[in-house]
């Protein structure tokens, strides 16, 4: 009898401690801003630099890479926008990169649930288009900025270790030259 209690005590005490929330080493993250009427929303995971190696190592150059860490990395929009001059629909996109040694190419992604870039399929891209580099101070946790220019434009930076890249995002706001005027009497 004192057997069973016993083990029906660890049986309890596992499950308890299986289904207890774990730490992660790239915690949540996400950044989100608000263009005219439409909210731009980042969502993503934020590894660590850790001594390593990234761009050429632990992010090889040429493949498709989550652009974080864990789940895809997520960009939304509630309304339609242009990214980097393109179209995009209103929606929830998986943001992933193809990491170069002096460009990379971005891609919004229809398929946003999808862990890391495993599943990644190009017949499910929504848009790829290039971007810039630079060099940027040391960042430990890779980051994502929103940089609010005007009331319809930013500009999205993806920051990590000594690279940051940047695309711009842009919305149509109706009669914003005279919202403009108004607004700064």
């Amino acid at each position: 009898m004192r057997e069973r209690a016993l083990a029906a005590l660890l049986v309890a005490n596992l499950v308890a401690m299986a289904q207890a929330p774990k730490v992660r080493q790239s915690p949540a993250a996400s950044v989100s801003q608000e263009l005219g009427l439409t909210k731009l929303e980042i969502t993503y995971h934020r590894p660590a630099v850790k001594g390593r190696v990234i761009w050429g190592g632990l992010v090889p150059y040429g493949q498709v890479w989550r652009a974080g860490a864990n789940e895809a990395t997520t960009i939304a929009f509630t309304g339609p926008v242009k990214v980097a001059g393109h179209a995009v629909p209103a929606g929830t996109y998986a943001l992933f990169a193809i990491p170069g040694k002096d460009r990379w190419t971005l891609i919004l992604s229809k398929n946003a649930k999808q862990w890391g870039a495993f599943k990644y399929k190009q017949a499910e891209d929504d848009l790829r288009f290039e971007a810039t580099l630079q060099a940027a101070p040391m960042q430990e946790w890779l980051d994502y900025t929103v940089d609010l220019k005007d009331q319809a434009s930013a500009v999205v930076t993806l920051h990590w270790e000594k690279l940051a890249v940047s695309f711009p995002v842009t919305v149509e706001i109706p009669g914003l030259p005279a919202l403009q005027k108004e607004w700064a009497k």
